[in-house]
Parts: C-alpha cells; structure tokens; sequence
C-alpha cells in the first residue's frame, strides 16, 4: 500500500513513517501543499493521511484541492484522507468530514490507533 503521508513536523512524519514501514507500507512525506499535490497528481496512493495545521495551506484547503481535482478528473474511487491532528476539540472531527476527509485521527496516538484506522479502509495487514 502506498500512503501519501502530509505532516510538517519531520519528527512526527518519521515516528509514523517508521509505524507505517513495519508493515510493509511504502510511504512518501511531504511538509506543505506544493509537494502534497504534486505527488498526489504525479502517483498513485492508496491513502493520504493530512495533518491540518500546515503552513500557508492548511490540511482542510488542500482536501478540497484534491476533492476538485478529483471531482475535474472524474474518479470513481476517490482516495481515503485521515485527518492526522493535535486538534482534538469536540467540533474538530466534524470540521474535518466536512472538508471532504474521511476520517479523524488526534494526536497523540499509538501505533494500534494508526493501524486500527487505516484497518476502516483496507482490511490486509493491519495489526
């Protein structure tokens, strides 16, 4: 599987990158929007996990980057994005479905927590 992993905090993106590698996931890291889209358009993954407090583009703008351009290309299956966040106020979860992600993940959270999420939308290899 591969998984777009959007994370500026390049402690946090290789604590989850080195969770996501035990188990065989190949992941790509990026720190801001440009390089989030530009491999979102140039590869093809399987999930994107975002985190939303990103500079100059948040999380929440670039899901609706990638919903239209998803929507202009007119995919069938569009790609799972977990929102990955420290924000963990009661409005937050649905301020994240209603940006278009799909599910919401707050820091901090276990190794289980991250594969017991990716487990919603791919039933191989998750525990």
């Amino acid at each position: 599987m591969k998984i777009l992993l959007v994370e500026d905090n390049l402690l946090n993106q290789k604590v989850v990158t080195f969770h996501l590698q035990k188990k065989n996931y190949k992941v790509t890291g990026v720190t801001n929007w440009r390089d989030a889209l530009t491999n979102f358009n140039n590869i093809s993954f399987d999930l994107i996990l975002m985190d939303i407090m990103l500079p100059e583009k948040n999380g929440y703008e670039i899901t609706a980057e990638i919903r239209k351009i998803e929507e202009q290309n007119k995919t069938e299956k569009k790609i799972p994005i977990i929102a990955v966040t420290a924000n963990a106020l009661d409005n937050d979860k649905d301020r994240c479905l209603n940006a278009g992600m799909d599910e919401y993940l707050a820091k901090p959270f276990t190794s289980q927590d991250l594969y017991k999420m990716i487990g919603k939308f791919f039933k191989e290899n998750t525990n």
